[in-house]
């Protein structure tokens, strides 16, 4: 609290005891679990589902924040899964656990998958439910960039009572040649120390701060594991994070044809997916 950090915290795959739930409801937080736990249901819950193999099986009609993590090649084929779910959620946030080794074979096959999935969307507007996606909505919804702001604005709390970035340092179990202090930042015990905690933000990252691919995660985790810094992102990152825009602004153009929604909001044209490709003109 006095750091003014919202703490998230990793819930386990079992209930837990009451007397757990009362401490943790002392402090402003967010509860992360699988989609499958026994979790107490509340606004401030997030439900992880793994895959979209058994998405049809999964009950989605909870007005609760859904993320479902799955490869990339499984958007790819698998864009019909993403789109049955639309019309039950209020909001999907999709997160690809490998885009780091994406090649640009796969691009064409995303972009089409966004442009199926912009159909639905599309169509789930005119009926006048406003859902949203992270790939696809958010972008032609803000105005300035909307990062995940680990370490800044939040920060984890992990069943082995350490803190971390984000759950994606706790659950990474590379060390880069750099050891555990490179992930945990703290701990009950001896409370939190995050080094050189200013590279965490947006002011810090010379490339995104002048970007305006507004719903970028500009993901640190991913960062520290392609880079090495926290504060620069990967290529792969960024095109995916561009293609992303680029949709966006496709779908907000129909929306705009098809209903008054966002009458006065517009995403520029642009001819680069990646912004070191134009850096001279920086």
């Amino acid at each position: 609290m006095k750091q003014n950090l919202s703490v998230q915290i990793v819930f386990p795959s079992y209930e837990l005891p009451k007397e757990y739930l009362t401490v943790i409801g002392q402090i402003d937080h967010t509860i992360i679990t699988e989609s499958t736990t026994p979790t107490l249901s509340s606004k401030n819950s997030i439900y992880v589902h793994s895959g979209l193999t058994n998405l049809p099986q999964f009950d989605f009609l909870k007005d609760l924040n859904v993320v479902i993590r799955c490869k990339f090649s499984e958007i790819i084929h698998g864009g019909h899964l993403i789109a049955s779910v639309f019309p039950f959620v209020r909001r999907l946030n999709i997160v690809m656990t490998d885009i780091e080794v994406i090649n640009g074979e796969d691009l064409d096959g995303y972009n089409n998958t966004l442009n199926s999935l912009s159909d639905v969307i599309l169509k789930e507007y005119v009926r006048g439910h406003f859902v949203q996606t992270n790939l696809l909505t958010d972008r032609f919804m803000l105005d300035e960039m909307n990062n995940c702001n680990a370490g800044i604005e939040t920060i984890t709390l992990a069943p082995d009572g350490k803190f971390y970035i984000c759950p994606a340092f706790y659950f990474d179990s590379g060390d880069y040649g750099l050891g555990d202090s490179c992930f945990n930042v703290g701990d009950l015990e001896n409370g939190l120390h995050i080094p050189n905690i200013r590279l965490y933000d947006l002011e810090h990252a010379p490339l995104c701060r002048i970007c305006d691919a507004y719903q970028c995660k500009r993901c640190v985790w991913l960062n520290r594991k392609t880079t090495y810094e926290v504060n620069t992102p990967s290529h792969e990152q960024c095109v995916i994070t561009h293609i992303e825009r680029n949709a966006s602004r496709s779908l907000l153009k129909r929306i705009q044809e098809k209903t008054t929604l966002l009458p006065n909001k517009v995403i520029k044209e642009i001819n680069y997916l990646d912004p070191f490709d134009i850096k001279p003109n920086y």
